[in-house]
């Protein structure tokens, strides 16, 4: 009989290993996405990619909507942390935000998958629903936190509500990428972020 002490380091090898895996299938997603877009990615195809078999993908990410989801998570989670940290000046935060919309420039595959997904997940039912209204309160708390810092470093103009702020600066962001994905000649992201941004502040940004 295997000893107590033993199952328990092949349990932490087993999930060292599950953890692992996930994380191939999302950096593989992300290629796949980025090459063939959303829709037209295959499962199938991702699973072989991964050297692993479909239903063994499945027991990850039992469809595509919930591996999109995951996919749009990852991103947020690792822009958050290189573009949105929560220290440093508010200046410095704004600026930030502005080199996030810089670097979304450079991946309009999943700017597209997070536009659409949006979207599609107004709808209760959709299993991204729930991860979408999250997301959204967390990026409208993110971007109080820093108009508040802003304000604290006095460099916010008296008559703007962070709260009030934050939300509108979230659907200039999200309602900016629409319009480039529509027409990236015609609209510049980061040309309209940053007036937007300096018409809140008492200095230049």
């Amino acid at each position: 009989m295997t000893s107590g002490p033993r199952a328990g380091g092949a349990e932490l090898r087993g999930y060292a290993r599950g953890r692992a895996t996930r994380r191939q299938i999302l950096d593989e997603a992300v290629r796949l996405f980025a090459e063939v877009g959303y829709r037209a990615a295959s499962l199938r195809e991702l699973a072989a990619r991964c050297g692993i078999s479909h239903p063994g993908l499945l027991h990850h990410f039992p469809s595509k909507a919930v591996l999109l989801s995951a996919v749009l998570a990852q991103r947020d989670e690792l822009d958050s942390a290189r573009y949105l940290a929560s220290a440093g000046s508010g200046l410095d935060q704004l600026r930030g935000m502005v080199a996030l919309v810089e670097h979304n420039v450079e991946v309009p595959a999943l700017v597209e998958l997070h536009a659409s997904l949006s979207a599609e997940a107004t709808d209760p039912l959709h299993p991204a629903h729930a991860w979408c209204v999250r997301r959204y309160e967390t990026t409208r708390r993110q971007f109080e936190q820093v108009l508040v810092q802003a304000r604290a470093d006095g460099i916010l103009r008296s008559d703007v509500d962070p709260a009030v702020a934050a939300t509108a600066l979230a659907a200039l962001m999200d309602g900016l990428q629409v319009q480039w994905l529509l027409d990236r000649s015609a609209v510049d992201m980061v040309v309209v972020l940053r007036d937007h941004l300096g018409r809140l502040l008492t200095c230049e940004l």
